[in-house]
């Protein structure tokens, strides 16, 4: 490994760790956030992905989780009697989920509680759109098959 080889991975080694850092620092303020109105983080995920009707594979596809641990968040919010199972209407084999009416408040209150205050602090409006379109390209960089 040559210098200049050291030197990048030491860079890309110091982004990950900032990047880490401030993914651990806007999960702390949003459990502190979300717990306010009495959710946790996983179950305001899923108020808020929850946009209109959809399959529990699509909701947990939206939450970024497998199938298996968004079952645990439907059943909570399901028993707090915001979320509620229906018929799928061309697939007999599956359930719709859907937020009854006060799943729907909750989830507006959740939207104002999210959007009171940014999670990043300390940048511009535009310096938090930079950094949110260079994570993306990051991220999409990362997925690419190589050639």
């Amino acid at each position: 490994m040559t210098t200049s080889d050291s030197q990048a991975a030491a860079r890309w080694w110091e982004l990950g760790k900032l990047v880490h850092e401030l993914d651990m620092q806007n999960n702390s303020r949003l459990r502190e956030r979300v717990a306010k109105i009495g959710l946790t983080i996983a179950q305001a995920s899923a108020l808020r992905e929850l946009t209109g009707p959809m399959t529990l594979s699509e909701l947990a596809a939206q939450m970024g989780c497998e199938p298996s641990n968004a079952i645990v968040v439907i059943d909570k919010l399901e028993s707090q009697q915001l979320v509620e199972r229906r018929p799928h209407p061309t697939d007999r084999r599956a359930k719709q989920l859907s937020l009854t009416p006060e799943g729907i408040e909750e989830q507006k209150r959740l939207l104002k509680l999210l959007f009171e205050e940014p999670l990043v602090t300390g940048l511009t409006e535009q310096e938090q759109d930079t950094l949110q379109d260079l994570v993306q390209r990051a991220i999409s960089a990362a997925q690419t098959p190589k050639a």
